[in-house]
């Protein structure tokens, strides 16, 4: 078990998270709770650029003691900037899977050997990793 002198502060951990890519979302994050997204597949392409949808997942990283509890939800980002939990199409799904999993892959790489921590699905977490 890591103790508090020896566990890493909020600001070193979003450091090591930002530098796993552009997923980490700053400003939803506090002290043992982080939030990152991905847009991996535009829905329509033909829209202009400020009205287009993708496909893609969001996670909610939470810290409970030396573990980090991860819970994945695949959906669509609208036009107005929120995440909605749509089942789309098996093309889309496998890329968007294949961009979660390769991220959950990174994640993992620098919480445990960053810092030793583990990570576990939580038992609402999609179960693609």
């Amino acid at each position: 078990m890591m103790t508090d002198a020896s566990a890493p502060t909020h600001y070193r951990l979003m450091t090591s998270l930002k530098a796993i890519g552009p997923y980490l979302r700053e400003g939803e994050c506090q002290a043992g709770k982080y939030w990152f997204d991905c847009l991996s597949v535009c829905v329509d392409d033909k829209k202009s650029p400020e009205l287009r949808e993708f496909w893609g997942w969001w996670l909610q990283l939470e810290k409970v003691e030396d573990n980090f509890i991860a819970n994945y939800t695949l959906g669509q980002y609208d036009e107005k900037g929120d995440w909605l939990d749509v089942t789309m199409s098996a093309k889309a799904k496998a890329e968007v899977e294949r961009t979660l999993e390769e991220f959950h892959q990174k994640l993992v790489n620098v919480l445990s050997g960053n810092y030793s921590y583990s990570v576990s699905l939580h038992k609402n977490s999609v179960g693609t990793v």
